[in-house]
């Protein structure tokens, strides 16, 4: 394991940039209809670099990766797909797992035909990225992890006992609790725009919006991620994860970690020239 503070260099993509398509798009999965951004090269990103998948944390949806997408997709393309319940995609009729997460996601690969890709997991997309690697390991080349939800019992249970977003009232309270809750966790850099239209995916989220917390809790990632055999990067921002995301190179003692104390959430949108940087570095290193 090489764990490295990592420099704020935001200067390393090319001054001279191709044109990137961005667009939305629906594709059919078990629990109905998964909603995406794309952004691909000019030339249209299949004959370019092997794809890249990101994978969003709970509750909020693929918007979080916005500004990472035209950077990543000047030479391949690139999906942020709304996990199901989230964003605008369907939502499944009872509470799922990151195993059932996981499946929707391959839905999703076959649909698109997508024969190779990388895995960019957030937070609980983090959990679905290790379980989606386990289920198609000569699909998934490689991973790239932003804070891992690695947590032990005691924790687990904690949450459990008071899972999270909060409930919805009538008077109106939730609101307030979760806006001083995002107020506290706000990343450096994070303007107060920013901050609100991510505040605002919470709250569409509705009932179900503490569902894909719960599973990213509660899947067994102790035991899982010691499978993994794929190439992996860990970005370890200074978010609620900090701890948790640490506890990664006792599971797998060889991967590298890059901590970036200066970000923490909302790095996608403050700092999305660096998150590039360090995810273009490790994907376009030759495997083996």
């Amino acid at each position: 394991m090489s764990a490295v503070k990592a420099p704020r260099s935001r200067s390393r993509l090319p001054a001279t940039a191709p044109v990137v398509h961005v667009r939305r798009a629906y594709v059919e999965c078990r629990f109905g209809q998964l909603h995406l951004t794309t952004a691909f090269p000019s030339g249209g990103g299949f004959d370019e670099l092997t794809p890249l998948v990101c994978l969003h944390q709970s509750p909020a949806s693929g918007r979080v990766f916005t500004k990472l997408l035209p950077l990543i997709g000047r030479d391949r393309s690139v999906y942020a797909v709304d996990t199901p319940g989230f964003g605008q995609s369907d939502a499944p009729r009872t509470r799922p797992s990151v195993e059932d997460y996981t499946a929707a996601i391959g839905d999703f690969l076959d649909g698109m035909r997508l024969r190779t890709v990388d895995v960019l997991g957030y937070h609980t997309g983090s959990a679905i990225a290790t379980e989606l690697a386990l289920a198609r390991p000569q699909q998934v080349r490689k991973l790239v992890f932003v804070a891992v939800p690695i947590f032990t019992s005691a924790e687990r249970d904690a949450f459990n006992a008071r899972p999270w977003p909060v409930p919805q009232r009538e008077d109106g309270g939730h609101i307030m609790d979760e806006w001083q809750r995002t107020l506290e966790w706000r990343g450096p850099g994070v303007t107060i725009a920013e901050l609100t239209a991510s505040f605002a995916e919470k709250l569409r989220n509705g009932e179900q919006a503490w569902w894909g917390a719960s599973a990213a809790m509660n899947y067994p990632i102790v035991e899982r991620l010691p499978r993994v055999r794929q190439p992996a990067l860990v970005l370890r921002p200074r978010d609620d994860l900090w701890e948790p995301t640490a506890r990664i190179t006792k599971l797998l003692p060889s991967v590298r970690v890059v901590d970036l104390p200066d970000l923490g959430f909302g790095l996608f949108s403050a700092a999305p020239v660096e998150i590039a940087n360090h995810v273009r570095e490790f994907l376009d290193q030759p495997v083996g």
